[in-house]
């Protein structure tokens, strides 16, 4: 029987049965569906390995069709701080909800590095949660296709330091406009969430007067 080892993240648990869960893992490789057997009672050897914000060392092998069984689940990390949080803890919920999601039309591995990178910032109290939200939504945007324009606005007129702009909702991108709320500042911050993992994102300073109109525009553009 073929198995696989792989780090992963849960994004679903649903019950099965009296003591079963299916559970939905998003690794590495790609999004994994198994079979968690007895992994209620409360005995169970897997259950630590299947927590919500967490990542988990996990084997899983091959079962019938597209579910696998789950025959490890070691935790490796858990974002316990998020949980003392609720709005960091509504917006990790919404994280594993829109990439769960995301995931079913896109399947790519890039969707667990998001995931992490956003889990791990959210752990972090001193990290502006505006900043963490405008990052995802932002990589939600690309890995599903459209990629917020940062170099051109909406008329495909290439953007300027002297312009203001505001986001079109219908046209998905920057329009120009003498009244725009979208300063140079404003560009600069967002390309450099476009362009640089989170992780380093976050030892920028100065953010605090454009963060809430770039976490405006990733959201309108991500369209959640």
């Amino acid at each position: 029987m073929k198995s696989e080892r792989t780090r992963a993240i849960v994004l679903r648990r649903t019950n099965y049965g009296e003591a079963d869960r299916i559970v939905q893992f998003l690794t590495p490789l790609g999004r994994r569906s198994v079979m968690a057997r007895s992994v209620r009672r409360e005995k169970s050897k897997l259950a630590g390995g299947i927590e919500l914000f967490a990542v988990s060392d996990i084997v899983v092998s091959q079962g019938k069709g597209d579910l696998g069984v789950l025959t490890s689940a070691r935790l490796v990390h858990f974002y316990r701080h998020i949980v003392e949080d609720y709005d960091r803890m509504q917006f990790g919920y919404e994280t594993l909800k829109l990439v769960a999601r995301a995931s079913e039309l896109v399947d790519e591995p890039e969707w667990f590095e998001v995931a992490s990178q956003v889990l791990s910032a959210l752990d972090v109290a001193s990290i502006d949660m505006r900043l963490t939200q405008t990052w995802f939504y932002i990589r939600h945007a690309e890995l599903l296709g459209h990629a917020l324009g940062l170099q051109y606005d909406s008329d495909g007129v290439k953007l300027s330091a002297e312009a203001r702009y505001r986001y079109d909702v219908g046209e998905k991108g920057l329009r120009r406009a003498d009244n725009g709320e979208l300063t140079a500042h404003h560009i600069t911050l967002l390309r450099l969430i476009a362009t640089k993992p989170l992780e380093r994102l976050v030892q920028i300073g100065g953010i605090h007067e454009v963060i809430a109109d770039c976490l405006l525009v990733a959201r309108q553009h991500a369209a959640v």
